[in-house]
């Protein structure tokens, strides 16, 4: 696949999204980076504003596997893998997969499930295969994981560690549409259900190609040289406890690459960097003392102060 043609899948998926939601453009972008750079998304915020309807658009518009998960206390790692069961009458042991063996997985309020069942999406999101009894079996190169959790209402929930935030791509905020927005909103669901009459736009195997043809985007090394700075900055700022992993510093390389398709290019540049920089960044650093508890933007604040600081580069890349 050529990267106009991702450009092209990008923008139809978009587009197709558009008809169903409202004033959430950046989101869409952002989301579709995450999915083509074959990472996963965590939607942060207040009930009701659109997350998991950003999913089941995305869903309905790729021609794909779609489960939907609600977090509890009670859920199970098994109820996410599956499980071996004796068959009576083949007189053996079956194995039943669970919601996870799919393409896109809406995770809903990942953190009301205990710390036991948030780690067995690990092995899953970053490996891509699930092991039940001592047993590995592969998921589809087109696995997305899409998390929603309301940072407000904390009673009964469980706060994702680290090593689990590490494992999303990015962390997203919608936020409320403006007035103008909302009475958009309204029109458009005051007879009907737009999300109903949504058709596919791709395939599940065009996102694989596309995932593939993203890679082939140029990194220079002023522009390697440029994210390392940044990486380099988190760990040594005197606000931050823990910075930003290799992990961390390959997703933002990927993240400008295809936002660097998505604008046109077939190479990067240190705008695309910056661009990219908060939402991938910002759940992957820890802030000392009192600022831990300040929630999100003072992570994002936190890495637009770096951004701030760390010198582009100014040749020409």
């Amino acid at each position: 696949m050529e990267l106009n043609d991702v450009r092209k899948l990008a923008n139809a998926v978009k587009e197709n999204i558009s008809r169903v939601l409202v004033g959430i453009e950046d989101t869409v972008d952002l989301v579709l980076i995450s999915l083509l750079c074959s990472g996963h998304v965590l939607l942060e915020d207040v009930p009701g504003v659109g997350k998991t309807m950003l999913a089941k658009c995305l869903a309905r518009s790729l021609e794909c596997g779609y489960k939907r998960i609600q977090f509890t206390p009670d859920l199970l790692p098994s109820d996410l893998t599956g499980i071996n069961y004796f068959d009576q009458k083949r007189g053996e042991f079956v194995f039943r997969p669970g919601p996870l063996f799919t393409n896109i997985v809406l995770a809903d309020e990942i953190n009301r499930a205990t710390p036991r069942t948030q780690s067995s999406l690990l092995e899953c999101m970053e490996e891509r295969q699930v092991t039940v009894d001592g047993e590995t079996r592969k998921l589809h190169s087109l696995f997305f994981v899409i998390a929603t959790q309301n940072p407000v209402e904390t009673r009964g929930t469980f706060p994702l560690p680290e090593a689990q935030l590490d494992r999303f791509f990015m962390r997203l905020r919608m936020g409320y549409p403006d007035p103008a927005e909302g009475m958009e909103i309204l029109m458009r669901f005051r007879d009907k259900d737009p999300l109903a009459e949504l058709g596919t736009v791709a395939s599940a195997d065009s996102v694989v190609q596309a995932q593939r043809a993203v890679t082939s985007v140029k990194v220079s090394e002023a522009s390697a040289r440029y994210i390392i700075d940044i990486i380099e900055a988190t760990r040594h700022d005197e606000r931050i406890i823990l910075g930003v992993s290799p992990r961390g510093s390959i997703a933002l390389m990927k993240a400008a690459q295809v936002r660097a398709v998505m604008e046109g290019r077939d190479f990067i540049t240190p705008d695309d960097v910056k661009k990219m920089a908060v939402p991938v960044l910002a759940h992957r650093i820890i802030l000392k003392g009192h600022a831990v508890f300040s929630g999100t933007e003072n992570a994002e604040e936190t890495i637009r102060d770096l951004l701030n600081r760390v010198p582009a580069p100014t040749e020409e890349i």
